[in-house]
């Protein structure tokens, strides 16, 4: 196995991407990104060079030591088809709000799962950009938005979001 800094195939706007660049930014870890374009060219993780790397054709892609690790996003929403995406995510988002803001009120400390960062939380605020995007009514869900607010503070979350990315159009920069 190789060694070097690892490599994070990545689309900027991509929530499953986010949540592997806030675990690197929380664990120090600094990394190469290239960007993946979703959209470009029909989707950029469709060409033969990314397809040899991840045969999934979907971002993120993490290699690190080596070993390419994947994981899946957008491929649902082309599956719901665009007239019923909106529709889609506002059910989907609304469901996992309602079940996570009960769990969150015998959990939740300062964050998810008490006072410390934990997997859940590199889920969150990911999912609640989602629900923004999707103009999901976040008023119902205070706990969730609360320690979505509380994780925003953190630098791990700041230097990972969306619109802090090399690949992100210069209109969605923050």
């Amino acid at each position: 196995m190789q060694a070097g800094k690892p490599i994070l195939y990545s689309y900027f706007r991509s929530s499953c991407s986010w949540r592997v660049r806030i675990a690197l930014a929380l664990k120090g870890i600094d990394y190469e990104t290239l960007p993946v374009n979703l959209i470009k060219d029909g989707g950029q993780q469709f060409s033969k060079e990314f397809q040899a790397l991840n045969p999934m054709k979907q971002v993120p892609a993490l290699k690190i030591d080596g070993i390419t690790i994947g994981q899946s996003n957008l491929s649902v929403l082309k599956q719901v088809g665009q007239e019923n995406q909106l529709t889609w995510a506002q059910k989907v988002i609304n469901s996992g709000f309602n079940a996570l803001e009960q769990i969150l009120q015998n959990t939740a400390g300062k964050y998810c799962v008490g006072d410390e960062v934990s997997m859940a939380d590199l889920c969150l605020v990911p999912q609640v950009a989602n629900a923004e995007r999707f103009k999901v009514d976040l008023a119902p869900y205070p706990t969730i938005s609360r320690i979505n607010k509380s994780l925003l503070a953190l630098e791990a979350f700041q230097v990972s979001h969306p619109c802090r990315q090399p690949d992100t159009p210069a209109e969605l920069r923050a």
